[in-house]
């Protein structure tokens, strides 16, 4: 089966997920602090040198996953190449198991889900009981629980207008966080980043028809219906 092209649209943010080859660390070691401190100066780095605006990341033992906005149709592909560069460099081997899966993700709908559904990650694999206490993920920026600011992070206009004040986006997108996501939501997004179609309203499908850079969305099963005569 053929490869679908990387699916883009200007200035529209991206939910992007890298699978490692190989974990970071065995059952009886669920977080390697070093190696995931290490990705994380490297995501911060890269971001900034790619000019790739990330709004939210979750770093995990077996893959890395961004909520973000590149400039340009290229620029996060170029991001997870150096990531994978820098970590082949250090741990001398083959870093992901396959391509990066993407999608891209509607502005005033799915952009808060899908940070609520990747900063949940560590908490749906067991590593933490709440999604604050991972310090590799951007859960705890954007509840204000983390002493120092991530200074790097591009907040998204949708958490920006959450609230009037840092107080009150980050006590609301706390509530958000706690009380979690619905089933199909969490299924809906599963389901866009695996199959890397686009993760929205038809209307937003619609709008952005001529400005992907592919189809937006699986082709309808079976032959195309005929004209009537």
């Amino acid at each position: 089966m053929a490869r679908l092209p990387r699916l883009y649209a200007p200035h529209i943010p991206q939910l992007v997920q890298a699978r490692f080859a190989q974990t970071l660390a065995g059952p009886a070691d669920p977080s390697p602090a070093a190696e995931l401190d290490q990705l994380l100066t490297w995501l911060k780095e890269s971001a900034t040198e790619h000019q790739v605006a990330v709004h939210g990341w979750s770093l995990v033992n077996d893959r890395i996953t961004l909520l973000a906005t590149p400039p340009g149709q290229g620029n996060l592909s170029r991001l997870i190449q150096a990531l994978g560069r820098r970590f082949a460099a250090h741990r001398h081997g083959r870093v992901f198991a396959e391509r990066y899966r993407s999608t891209l993700v509607e502005p005033g709908l799915w952009v808060l889900p899908v940070l609520i559904w990747l900063e949940s990650l560590p908490v749906h694999l067991s590593y933490v009981d709440h999604a604050e206490h991972w310090p590799w993920s951007s859960a705890a920026y954007h509840t204000g629980t983390k002493a120092t600011p991530a200074t790097w992070v591009n907040d998204h206009p949708d958490y920006w207008k959450d609230g009037n004040t840092p107080f009150d986006r980050q006590a609301r997108y706390r509530e958000r966080l706690n009380s979690g996501l619905l089933l199909s939501q969490r299924q809906q997004i599963e389901q866009s980043l695996f199959g890397q179609w686009a993760l929205g309203s038809a209307s937003f499908l619609q709008q952005l028809e001529t400005r992907a850079s592919r189809r937006l969305a699986p082709a309808a099963r079976g032959r195309p219906r005929k004209n009537p005569v």
